[in-house]
């Protein structure tokens, strides 16, 4: 859907996985206060999450074509802990601002590798001593796909566009490494997704 029109973008994923996400958010943000989403998309998991966790203060960002459509969902939920969203591309500026926790979802095998190595690399700027960084989505291990319904998404993201692709775990925990952050979690999620938390 196109976000000039008055139609909101939609996201099927988004609904099929929010609550099960928010099960893990609810304990691996029960302490934290300013949260940085990477890549919100139509904004459907900012406005759920903000609504049922008020004591977050849930900031967005996307880069800027997304950004129209973003924001329907925000300005039509109207949440007090959603300010406006960050044009934010990860490869360019980051806001000069310190948050407690991160949060991104399916992204990192959108980007492209070059771009995921700056997002690590960028992170240390906008972490507050003792923040905590959640990844969803799928990733391999050892190399290889945790089921054929993962190889069969890869090849469609390589089709789509030959940059994305299903990243392998050891590599994005190196990167965490680096970046002063440490494996808390990985937890088991649906659809053969993963819950990757840090801690800084």
């Amino acid at each position: 859907m196109n976000p000039s029109l008055t139609e909101k973008p939609f996201a099927p994923s988004c609904e099929r996985n929010r609550d099960v996400i928010l099960e893990r958010l609810r304990v691996h943000f029960a302490e934290r206060r300013q949260v940085l989403e990477i890549g919100s998309g139509t904004g459907q998991h900012a406005v759920h999450f903000a609504a049922a966790l008020p004591h977050l203060q849930w900031q967005c960002s996307e880069r800027a074509e997304a950004l129209p459509g973003l924001r329907m969902w925000l300005d039509e939920a109207a949440l007090p802990n959603t300010p406006p969203p960050l044009e934010l591309d990860v490869c360019g500026r980051w806001p000069v601002a310190h948050f407690d926790a991160v949060f991104t979802a399916n992204t990192l095998h959108i980007m492209a590798w070059h771009e995921v190595e700056k997002m690590f690399a960028a992170l240390p700027t906008v972490l507050a001593p003792s923040a905590t960084l959640v990844i969803y989505g799928p990733f391999n291990y050892g190399g290889r796909f945790t089921s054929d319904s993962n190889a069969a998404f890869d090849r469609s993201l390589r089709e789509g566009a030959p940059h994305r692709g299903i990243r392998d775990f050891e590599t994005v925990e190196a990167l965490a490494r680096l970046a002063g952050l440490s494996l808390l979690a990985d937890d088991e999620m649906p659809a053969n997704n993963r819950c990757l938390v840090f801690a800084r």
